[in-house]
């Protein structure tokens, strides 16, 4: 066994390894970008280098300079994590020819199945099944769009070289069949360095499930199961658990060997996972083989009780697998869900900030247990548009699905994040939705379900409102409604419980949620508080806790029911967390905003996101309509189109191709 490991990797799963490493005895190198140089990663790891500039092409892309931080810390191995140079098959060829280990498959089978199609040609001939569809080299436009006809509509765009449901697009009709190309191409081109695509038949309803797979140096090879991964929004996997509900034993059998067949094709050796796509009737078909650790390997964890990165650090040293397939068994149900810095609300776009507040119920991290949390990230780190906006990934264990789905649930009703927009009450509502409680999954559940998961903002309740007014008090002094003058000072003026020489005293508060500005006002009078909101007077008693963190336990009384949350106040607004839900209310200045109205731009469309131009379809003076694409911004490794509002002309287009734009800028003015 090599005694130092580099991890070619960064966030979480930087720190996962380093996990199992450390339990392993092993040295471990972190490498770091200019933006990840106080990154969690860095000081998981006993030794880190700088490896260059923000952008993975100029750190995390750089072999040379990967190598070189091997070099200079005399590490024997490397492992890449996933992404990045996972799949590299020159960086694993590199790896070799400087004498180092490389974590993960020789760079012949990252070969063979880093093209989709060649990988299907190569499945093909080893009898495992396979979509309808073209996956050869003649990428001409016109002939792929002849392939597409005869394959049939509905067909589905992939990039060659592509993963992560980037270089995707599904086309319905032949009308719509080039420009979903033109961009598929683009974005391949961008993400890959490769723009060479293939066509298959899409298929209506189809669940992913994905199989484990491990093999030795020795000859050995087992499968450890399977993940269903079918909810995905934009391509890409959002909750995955283990085993996969409805599976027979004999389908697992079938797909676990079909599986097998396709590693012992290509000579495997390590982790990597054969996805395939299954239809309504049980019929499945390869889709592509992942030669790499996936980004969902801890349900399997869960279920098998094998730590997967110790299997591949092992075999990467010449031991056989600690196993036999015979050996191998599922205990209870697991199921993992990805925590994503994005706004669900808005197409999933990514949300750029500080995480002010970062705070899970107790859990264990990188290791067995019913509660695991696989963090690279903690409060006071910035979600930057450089790198995928994980924030952590959830995994929960039960005894059966209904166990783990409960315990998710509750659990994502108890984490407190603070400063970014996150998808965290879109995970509750879809792990508590009918159709996904009752296994009722396929790839376009969340399209399908679009109305349930996706329901009309709720405005704020009476008991919401005064929770949120009961942490602004608390802020001013006064935690409580009920201050015992006799244990108080003897000075009154010193006293926060709204006493005046009157008897009597009122203060008004204003809280914005979206466009609807709530007024709330409190009175005191004798001994009894009141609190007016809604055209309703209530009598109001509060508690508040741990005011001085501004991160409060509020406990409040309204009219003689009793309403509890956790209220965190920062950046001027208030975030209610109650009822394993999250309000958040902007806390409105009269003074601040008085010129609000004024500097508000008329007809502007502004980026969602820091980004790069990467076309504009529209100059000053052109006509358009609402819906009309405008521009495309790449971002995060993936383009996101601009569109047309309402029917106008442009007045002014701001920026050009290839200019970097920052969030919130204005790109282009319509006037109406």
């Amino acid at each position: 066994m090599f005694n130092t490991l580099l991890i070619a990797n960064r966030g979480e799963i930087a720190c996962r390894v380093a996990a199992t490493a450390r339990r392993m005895g092993l040295r471990t190198v972190a490498v770091y970008s200019d933006a990840d140089a106080r990154a969690r990663h860095v000081a998981a790891c006993d030794t880190a280098v700088h490896i260059g500039g923000s952008e993975p092409r100029a750190s995390y892309l750089r072999a040379d300079a990967i190598l070189e931080a091997a070099r200079q810390t005399g590490a024997q191995a490397i492992h890449p994590g996933y992404g990045f140079l996972s799949e590299n098959e020159d960086f694993a060829e590199a790896c070799a020819a400087a004498g180092i280990v490389f974590v993960g498959p020789p760079n012949s089978a990252i070969a063979a199945m880093g093209s989709k199609s060649a990988a299907k040609t190569l499945m093909e001939k080893a009898g495992v099944p396979l979509v309808p569809g073209y996956h050869g080299d003649n990428q001409e436009p016109a002939f792929l769009q002849e392939q597409a006809d005869e394959i049939g509509y509905p067909v589905l765009i992939k990039a060659s070289a592509g993963g992560g449901g980037k270089g995707m697009r599904i086309v319905e009709s032949t009308g719509q069949f080039a420009e979903a190309l033109a961009s598929c191409k683009r974005e391949a081109a961008s993400s890959f360095g490769d723009d060479k695509v293939l066509i298959e038949r899409y298929l209506q309803k189809p669940r992913h499930i994905e199989i484990q797979v491990f093999a030795d140096t020795h000859g050995n090879c087992v499968y450890l199961f399977e993940r269903d991964c079918s909810v995905q929004r934009r391509h890409q996997k959002v909750v995955e658990e283990a085993p996969a509900p409805g599976m027979t034993e004999e389908r697992r059998s079938a797909m676990g060997e079909a599986a097998v067949a396709a590693a012992r094709a290509v000579s495997y050796v390590g982790a990597g996972t054969v996805e395939f796509i299954v239809e309504p009737d049980g019929r499945f078909y390869f889709m592509e083989m992942n030669t790499r650790l996936q980004v969902e390997h801890p349900v399997t964890e869960m279920i098998t009780g094998h730590d997967l990165v110790e299997w591949q650090l092992r075999v990467a040293a010449g031991q056989p697998l600690p196993v036999s397939q015979q050996d191998l068994t599922i205990t209870g149900h697991a199921i993992e869900a990805r925590i994503y810095a994005e706004n669900p609300d808005n197409g999933f776009l990514p949300s750029i900030g500080t995480l002010g507040t970062l705070r899970f119920p107790p859990h264990v991290e990188f290791t067995d247990g019913d509660i695991r949390v696989d963090g690279g990230v903690k409060a006071g780190d910035t979600i930057t548009p450089f790198y995928d906006p994980m924030i952590a990934k959830l995994i929960v264990r039960g005894s059966d699905r209904v166990q783990a789905l409960a315990r998710m649930a509750r659990v994502l009703g108890e984490i407190r994040c603070v400063g970014v927009q996150t998808n965290i009450a879109f995970l509750k509502r879809l792990i508590e939705d009918q159709a996904f409680a009752q296994a009722d999954l396929d790839t376009g559940l969340i399209e399908r379900r679009h109305d349930a998961l996706f329901p009309p903002a709720a405005p704020a309740s009476e008991d919401v409102l005064a929770l949120a007014v009961a942490a602004l008090l608390a802020r001013q002094g006064m935690a409580s409604s009920d201050t015992p003058r006799a244990q108080a000072p003897a000075d009154p003026w010193s006293l926060p419980d709204g006493w005046r020489v009157s008897g009597d005293y009122a203060q008004a508060f204003g809280l914005i949620e979206d466009s609807t500005h709530h007024e709330i006002t409190i009175e005191h009078v004798g001994q009894r508080w009141t609190l007016m909101v809604n055209n309703q007077a209530l009598a109001f008693d509060w508690t508040v806790t741990g005011a001085a963190d501004n991160d409060m336990k509020v406990r409040v009384r309204l009219d003689g029911h009793d309403a509890m949350a956790t209220v965190i106040i920062a950046d001027g607004r208030a975030h209610v967390f109650a009822a394993g839900g999250i309000k958040t209310l902007q806390i409105h200045d009269a003074v601040a905003h008085a010129d609000d109205e004024s500097s508000a731009h008329d007809g502007g469309l502004t980026a969602p996101m820091p980004g790069k131009i990467i076309s504009l379809t529209v100059k000053a003076g052109d006509k358009v309509s609402r819906g009309d694409a405008l521009l495309v911004m790449e971002a995060m490794k993936m383009e996101h189109t601009i569109t047309a509002p309402a029917d106008g002309t442009v007045e002014e287009v701001f920026f050009d191709v290839g200019d970097q734009v920052t969030d919130g800028a204005e790109l282009i003015s319509i006037s109406q």
